[in-house]
């Protein structure tokens, strides 16, 4: 039976396997998404991002998404954003973008999930918030 999208069944079973918040747990499903979107229009899975031009054409070639021009746009959008992402992920870990496993992203967005909820949680001596009222 073929794949409805670009994640697998055991993609999408490691996606859901985490404590994410559902901030998070959603940026990351996006972002797993668009990776193996752009490892599938790249037809590889190691090596730099495809360009501009190669996932326009390829967005504008997949019968699924090119009927629409809101959401053509809409994706091609959220592929440029999460490229940018990909790129300094990959290189922060010194490793090719289409290289990154999920692994990867599920560990990144865990450490900005971490970092959200201590940056918004009162630090120990810290004086308490004001009452209401």
């Amino acid at each position: 039976m073929a794949e409805a999208g670009p994640l697998s069944h055991d993609d999408l079973a490691l996606l859901e396997a985490n404590l994410l918040p559902a901030l998070e747990r959603h940026h990351l499903r996006l972002l797993a998404h668009s990776l193996r979107s752009l490892q599938e229009i790249a037809g590889r899975r190691d090596g730099a991002l495809p360009s501009q031009p190669e996932r326009e054409r390829w967005v504008n070639n997949h019968p699924v998404v090119a009927g629409d021009p809101g959401f053509r746009q809409a994706f091609l959008t959220e592929l440029d954003r999460a490229a940018c992402q990909l790129d300094a992920l990959a290189g922060a870990l010194g490793r090719a973008p289409l290289s990154l496993q999920l692994d990867d992203l599920i560990t990144w967005v865990d450490g900005l999930a971490r970092a959200r909820v201590t940056a918004s949680s009162p630090q120990p001596g810290s004086p308490a918030p004001p009452s209401p009222g």
